[in-house]
């Protein structure tokens, strides 16, 4: 892993990481501006991709494509799917999927991509094994949990809602880009990994929770990734 590429959805997801950089170059490409040069002594490119699906998988594409990242780390935040992750706390990817594909009227299971061979994509065992460990040391005060991350073009913030996707997909947690980064990532063959802080409960109470519990979600997930690469 020379060359690891982190995304982050919002600004401030990766705001703190690009101030301690030192970059060599800036490069836009399909308006996001993507930062290379190192970090804590790796070679890095630091990319906000912006929020969605869509613009996760370019962003992930343009990282294997162009500039040839040997791993990709996502790290951004979510919403609880599970009564036992509380808000504050990590959640490393064990595998990731799209909560919203539906194309079980053509026999697939539910979540599953037409004419793709998994339902689900896998996490890196080693970037998950570097991931709980590091957090467990930069963020003692918080539980880490390894799970499935579900994502999809919509904030959950509604209770019925969020019952429906634990009871199909038993889900961790759910957000918006990890599972367009983690299908890119598989059709490259590179390994990923998908980090998330939690920043709300994703049902009713998701819109009072986020703005209050945001700044403190990312700067666990910063601190993290900041571990790690000091481990890889």
């Amino acid at each position: 892993m020379k060359k690891i590429g982190i995304i982050g959805a919002m600004d401030e997801e990766v705001a703190g990481l690009k101030k301690e950089m030192n970059v060599t170059s800036s490069t836009t490409i399909a308006s996001m501006e993507f930062l290379e040069g190192t970090l804590l002594g790796k070679e890095v490119v630091v990319v906000r991709s912006g929020i969605g699906k869509v613009n996760a998988a370019v962003c992930a594409e343009i990282l294997a494509g162009i500039f040839k990242a040997d791993a990709i780390i996502n790290t951004g935040i979510a919403g609880s799917l599970n009564a036992k992750i509380d808000i504050g706390d990590i959640v490393i990817s064990s595998d990731v999927l799209h909560h919203d594909m539906d194309a079980t009227g053509f026999g697939y299971s539910l979540g599953q991509i037409p004419r793709m061979d998994v339902l689900s994509f896998q996490a890196d065992a080693t970037l998950i094994e570097t991931a709980k460990e590091v957090c467990e040391t930069v963020n003692p005060e918080i539980h880490t949990h390894i799970g499935r991350v579900v994502s999809g073009d919509q904030f959950i913030s509604d209770k019925e809602v969020k019952n429906r996707i634990v009871t199909n997909f038993e889900g961790y947690c759910t957000e918006m880009e990890g599972a367009a980064i983690a299908q890119t990532a598989y059709l490259n063959n590179i390994p990923f990994v998908i980090l998330r802080a939690i920043s709300d409960k994703a049902d009713d109470s998701a819109t009072v929770d986020y703005p209050t519990f945001e700044k403190k979600a990312i700067e666990h997930s910063v601190n993290l990734v900041k571990g790690m690469l000091e481990k890889l």
